[in-house]
């Protein structure tokens, strides 16, 4: 995975064949600074999982190759925090195809290959915490929510909303 920081990263990534790598902009999770609130880290956390997911989902095969660093680089040096990216990636890579079933079977009118990348893997992360997590529902959907609105279109937080209201 490459992330575009700056014009001059912008000018090497035009040099690479887009039919073979994605390009992800790059939205500061700024793994430098150590947020001193638990929750402030778990929203980096999640920001964090749902950019690997996306990555996973735009090329397949490549996790192995950068997977972990894209963590080391993105997330503070914490042991917790660290911890608790690894335990979502691999209960939501885990539960991929029944979390995408019961996505699909909420999705009126919506196959799962239909739903665009940045809402999937934002539901998939989602309804992972909410369903095997057990994560509080109203954090779920807040969370998701301002996923939605940083990394999805002008939609994506509607409708994650409305997919995610459905589970109890």
């Amino acid at each position: 995975m490459i992330i575009i920081k700056n014009q001059q990263e912008q000018e090497i990534a035009q040099n690479f064949d887009s039919e073979k790598y994605f390009f992800m902009p790059y939205k500061n999770n700024n793994a430098n600074s150590k947020p001193n609130n638990r929750y402030v880290n778990r929203t980096l956390v999640r920001t964090t999982v749902f950019q690997l997911l996306y990555q996973e989902e735009m090329n397949s095969g490549s996790a192995e190759e950068w997977g972990e660093n894209f963590l080391n680089e993105s997330l503070p040096d914490h042991e917790e925090i660290v911890r608790f990216a690894r335990r979502l990636i691999a209960g939501i890579r885990e539960k991929k195809a029944e979390i995408d079933e019961k996505i699909a079977a909420q999705a009126k009118n919506w196959t799962i290959d239909r739903i665009s990348a940045t809402d999937k893997n934002i539901l998939r992360l989602a309804l992972y915490e909410l369903l095997y997590a057990k994560t509080p529902k109203a954090i779920v959907i807040s969370e998701a929510i301002k996923l939605a609105d940083k990394f999805g279109s002008e939609n994506s937080s509607s409708f994650v909303n409305g997919i995610l209201d459905k589970f109890s």
